[in-house]
């Protein structure tokens, strides 16, 4: 197997053509970080936008900004744009709520558009919250049936009882990434409609809903949009199903909220699907990243991706392949913008790992987590953290006792 040499990959970070996105955001000195698909990195530009909202927007515009600085557009305008990241026309995304509450809404509105039918499809191996909003929504109304890597398959679920499934994009643990067009028409000509959580693919790989015909969909902006902690989530609904039914009939998805009438009567098309007041703050954290997305081609974002996780993966199975076992998939068109590898432990090296300034994750019960984000990482940052996972993995560093002391957020 050959792999470049880290001069070899100085080289390629001067040709990368979005090498000049790194110095966009906050980077700490001594720290590769390889999270950005738990919480992306600070955009340089977001201190001095929220600094603005607050002293200008809602320190002298006051009450006034609601209307003069856009504030209760909000939701729609960078519903929109952030539209454009996963192929979805005008109209048809709200940035609201958080991705749990939207799954709940999401969920409930399909199972409205498919009365008659009394199941549910998830995935065993999802991200927990998408089963437990699953199991809330569908509570003594609907059967669950549950897929996995390990079977059943989808093929031997799918029957004309089902209303609704839902399926994450990318698997949060391995990176596995399902063909989105070909799970959609699956899932459609058995008369079922499909919902997808794109909490690992928003601004990691290139998404095309419209072109898909996909449903419903969700996702977060604080992965790999760069939105911030607390960052609100989005909802896309497809224009065909924009007058469905969601059951959180807040006061911002009525139809004229400002007259303040005692019956509820739902907003038309999207705007339906918005519930409360939207904490502007948040919503400015996220403004301010999408300045970034705006000018980003998915395309270059996926190309680099793939390259950054091809080498990654060439690193570690040439240098420590004995150590780890690489559960992400080789094949690109079924692999996300991470890397996952299993190890005994998993914890403990990974706390070794962040301790030295190399910073990933793990997911119980064995997972390493790496994210790939094109936008901040480098060549030369894959090669370096994997000369250090080298170090921990074969002096065995990561057996001394401080690093067994699991913390609450792993």
């Amino acid at each position: 197997m050959t792999f470049p040499t880290r001069d070899e990959c100085l080289a390629l970070d001067a040709s990368d053509p979005l090498a000049a996105y790194r110095d966009e955001f906050v980077l700490p000195d001594g720290v590769i970080y390889l999270d950005g698909n738990s919480l992306g990195a600070l955009p340089r530009r977001t201190a001095a936008h929220l600094q603005h909202v607050v002293t200008q927007e809602w320190g002298q515009g006051l009450i006034r900004s609601w209307n003069d600085a856009g504030w209760f557009e909000a939701p729609r305008r960078l519903g929109d744009r952030i539209g454009t990241l996963i192929g979805a026309g005008p109209g048809q995304v709200v940035v609201c709520d958080s991705t749990s509450i939207n799954i709940f809404k999401a969920l409930t509105a399909a199972l409205g558009l498919r009365p008659g039918r009394d199941v549910v499809i998830g995935d065993r191996d999802t991200f927990p919250t998408d089963l437990y909003m699953m199991e809330g929504a569908t509570a003594g109304t609907h059967e669950q049936r549950l897929i996995s890597a390990d079977g059943p398959a989808l093929a031997d679920v799918l029957d004309d009882r089902v209303a609704a499934v839902l399926l994450t994009q990318v698997d949060y643990r391995t990176g596995r990434m399902y063909d989105m067009a070909a799970v959609t028409a699956q899932v459609q000509a058995a008369g079922a409609l499909m919902i997808w959580d794109l909490a690992h693919s928003a601004g990691a790989v290139p998404v095309d809903l419209d072109g898909c015909g996909a449903d419903l969909a969700v996702g977060c902006t604080y992965k790999y949009l760069n939105g911030g902690p607390g960052a609100p989530a989005f909802i896309y609904v497809a224009t065909r199903h924009e007058d469905a039914t969601q059951p959180l009939s807040g006061w911002h998805g009525h139809a004229d909220p400002f007259a303040f009438t005692p019956d509820y009567s739902p907003a038309p098309g999207i705007s339906r699907f918005l519930v409360g007041t939207p904490p502007l703050l948040s919503y400015a954290g996220l403004e301010a990243s999408l300045e970034i997305w705006d000018r980003v081609d998915m395309a270059d974002i996926r190309a680099k991706s793939l390259a950054l996780t091809d080498l990654f993966i060439s690193l570690v199975e040439a240098r420590v392949g004995s150590h780890v076992e690489v559960v992400t998939p080789l094949d690109h068109a079924v692999r996300g913008s991470q890397v996952s590898l299993r190890h005994e432990d998993g914890y403990a090296p990974m706390q070794a790992l962040i301790e030295r300034g190399v910073i990933g994750d793990f997911r119980a019960p064995d997972l390493m987590r790496f994210g790939f984000t094109p936008l901040y990482v480098g060549y030369a940052d894959v090669w370096d953290a994997v000369d250090v996972l080298t170090d921990v993995l074969t002096t065995e560093v990561w057996r001394e006792p401080q690093y067994a002391t699991r913390l609450a957020v792993t």
